[in-house]
């Protein structure tokens, strides 16, 4: 798209840099694709991936902060983190002649910040950044899941941090997870359909909408939960298990429905441990819900990490991960890359062939008491994690 150019050349005239590169990161969270130019995408032809695990983007992208690197021959290579409320969408790349005083370093954390809003805007009329977030082409199944994510993994406000991870199985396997900031609300949803590939992905489909579409126009939990069941039994014959969590802004209530999913995992203090639910019948099967969906208290405390995943998580091949441990050795990470850890090391202990979508939705709850962030380019810095391990460090510390 023109704008990342216009951005570059812009950047360009004004600290005599010889080169601006913007790099975008993938769906998996484990690369970025340098965009240059509209004229870079071919038909078919993949992204040029870049590993992040142990690079400088990685770094930077973890920590929120530039770095600056001096470059053989002299000169500088400036890497900017390009962030909005959180979310990581990429980094901007600079090689300058001379080192760059503070004034003009700001003006470039400004300016990655302006880019961070121009790919939001832009992305709505072209492909080209989803092309790059893709890395490589995708199959129909994928290309309806992905569309049912938030266009936003990653979500900061002054009460909470969020963000979602999907590691996709073989053969998809209809995952889910949205959220929704209102005015006092906050909104997550975390589902499973039945069923693999194309039909697990249609029959998402109408779920996911379905409870957009009851959030939308204002309904409760139960209301979402049994509008949402009764659009799986009539258009797509099928059922799927959920999880429906609201959490108030001002004080801190949260409630949660169950519908035959999982347990969460809460962190506390530094233990992890499994949050007990009363377990309602799925959603889509109306003949073995004739009660209401009950709504549960979910104790919920300023300093919590609440981890929402589907079984996936938990499937056969991965039952040598220790995700509770895991919980408590990446504590002191974003949830960004605590998610990102959790659904990794579970690909990778099923050899990177899952049976099953392996999904986590991570909420990091600050407090109702909580009214500014500490904002620096898009991101809070403070919450930000520190670029002292890689993630095969992590699982092990953990082992």
């Amino acid at each position: 798209m023109e704008a990342v150019d216009v951005v570059a050349a812009s950047l360009r005239r004004r600290f005599d840099a010889t080169r601006v590169s913007f790099h975008i990161v993938d769906l998996t969270g484990k690369a970025v694709v340098r965009l240059a130019s509209v004229s870079d995408v071919e038909v078919g032809r993949e992204a040029e991936r870049v590993d992040l695990f142990g690079s400088e983007y990685e770094r930077v992208i973890r920590t929120q902060l530039p770095i600056h690197l001096d470059r053989n021959g002299g000169g500088q290579r400036l890497i900017t983190p390009v962030t909005n409320r959180g979310d990581a969408i990429g980094v901007l790349e600079m090689e300058l002649p001379h080192a760059l005083d503070e004034d003009a370093l700001e003006e470039v954390k400004e300016a990655a910040h302006a880019l961070a809003y121009i790919v939001i805007a832009n992305q709505r009329f072209t492909d080209f950044y989803t092309w790059g977030k893709r890395s490589r082409p995708v199959g129909l199944a994928a290309e309806i899941q992905y569309q049912l994510l938030p266009l936003a993994l990653s979500c900061e406000a002054a009460q909470f941090a969020v963000c979602g991870s999907l590691e996709p199985s073989q053969d998809l396997a209809g995952d889910t997870f949205d959220y929704a900031l209102d005015r006092e609300i906050l909104h997550l949803s975390v589902t499973d359909t039945e069923g693999h590939n194309t039909r697990a992905a249609l029959t998402a489909t109408v779920l996911v909408n379905a409870l957009r579409r009851a959030r939308r126009n204002g309904a409760g939990l139960v209301e979402q939960a049994e509008q949402a069941s009764r659009a799986l039994a009539d258009h797509a014959d099928s059922h799927a298990t959920g999880q429906l969590l609201r959490v108030s802004l001002h004080t801190g209530q949260a409630r949660l429905i169950n519908a035959g999913h999982p347990s969460p995992l809460r962190l506390r203090a530094g233990v992890a441990e499994e949050i007990h639910l009363e377990v309602d019948p799925p959603l889509g099967i109306p003949d073995l819900a004739p009660h209401p969906y009950r709504v549960q208290d979910l104790d919920l405390q300023p300093g919590d990490r609440l981890v929402m995943l589907t079984d996936g998580m938990l499937e056969r091949r991965a039952g040598g991960v220790d995700i509770r441990g895991l919980m408590e050795t990446t504590g002191h990470l974003h949830p960004r890359e605590t998610a990102l850890a959790l659904t990794s090391a579970v690909r990778d202990a099923a050899g990177g062939r899952l049976q099953d979508d392996a999904t986590v939705m991570c909420l990091d709850w600050h407090g109702p008491q909580e009214s500014q962030r500490q904002v620096s380019s898009g991101a809070d810095t403070g919450q930000a994690s520190p670029a002292r391990h890689s993630l095969s460090e992590l699982r092990a510390r953990e082992r």
